[in-house]
């Protein structure tokens, strides 16, 4: 039995579109109503068939909905809660897609205080946006972390589940504030090291723009991707989840600095226990199957 038979989907980004195609392709018979805060993506929206019906205003999709998954950045989650609070139905179940949790979850029970909220988060996600960067297979496989508080109804968490197990998603229930911890490591503080050394070598004076672009072959490569992640969105979850961020950011701090000492003293050893030991850890990574094993992460050479 399907767990929602409406879909509203507020934000048609890379995420919100996923959603869509993910459903139209497991789950025909839901009808799903997106809308977008931009006009033009609401237009793309509705020429690229993305969803059953494209509404002009967020309260006008959620009017008769069984389930709201909110796709906006985490900074605008309030205010997109906010916005279908005289429409949605008191019976449908919020919840979102938001990289950080804590905040997004008190803005949006505070927003929406008659719904039932089931905070959530797919982990998962390329460097593109806007309603043709998504498809259907985006979350197979990968990790959908929901994170309700105790009291929240145990057959509504249930059927966010179901959900999401249904587009491909493996799901994990976690603490909320655990939950910004783990993703500032993972995530979060990955993607501010990556915005910040593609900085720092386009300020080197003695590099030129064009020799990082010509012999980017190796992990400036490799970071420059994420980089070019959406800055709307990332600036969000970085002052969403500054606590986590800054608390990782410390720890990061104090080992690059024990690194620095190694290098100034010669200390081979020390290196080499450290990148042993995190050499094991992305095998791991390649074998619980989050990322590519073949070589050069499976880009095709031809």
């Amino acid at each position: 039995m399907l767990p929602f038979a409406r879909v509203t989907i507020l934000g048609l980004g890379l995420i919100g579109s996923s959603i869509a195609r993910g459903i139209r392709a497991t789950m025909p018979t839901v009808r799903v109503t997106g809308y977008d805060a931009d006009p033009a993506v609401r237009a793309r929206a509705r020429a690229i068939d993305l969803c059953d019906d494209i509404a002009d205003t967020a309260g006008t999709a959620a009017i008769d909905a069984d389930l709201v998954m909110l796709c906006v950045p985490v900074g605008a989650m309030g205010a997109a809660a906010q916005s279908i609070a005289e429409d949605v139905p008191a019976e449908a179940i919020v919840s979102d897609v938001g990289g950080a949790k804590v905040s997004v979850a008190t803005a949006i029970r505070q927003a929406l205080p008659n719904n039932i909220v089931v905070p959530g988060h797919p982990v998962a996600g390329t460097e593109h946006s806007g309603p043709d960067s998504g498809f259907a297979t985006l979350f197979k496989g990968r990790w959908c972390i929901l994170t309700p508080e105790g009291d929240t109804n145990p057959t509504a968490v249930m059927r966010i589940s179901t959900f999401w197990e249904s587009l491909g998603a493996q799901v994990e229930i976690m603490d909320a504030r655990h939950h910004d911890l783990v993703l500032a490591v993972t995530s979060h503080v990955p993607h501010l090291i990556a915005y910040s050394i593609v900085g720092t070598a386009s300020d080197l004076e003695e590099v030129t723009q064009s020799e990082v672009i010509k012999y980017s072959a190796g992990g400036f490569r490799d970071f420059t991707r994420i980089a070019a992640s959406d800055p709307v969105m990332w600036r969000d979850v970085f002052l969403n989840n500054r606590e986590a961020v800054l608390e990782i950011l410390q720890r990061l701090t104090e080992d690059v600095t024990m690194l620095q000492r190694a290098i100034r003293w010669g200390d081979g050893d020390a290196l080499f226990d450290l990148f042993t030991k995190t050499r094991a850890i992305r095998r791991s990574i390649i074998e619980q199957g989050q990322d590519d094993a073949r070589p050069d992460f499976g880009r095709a050479h031809e």
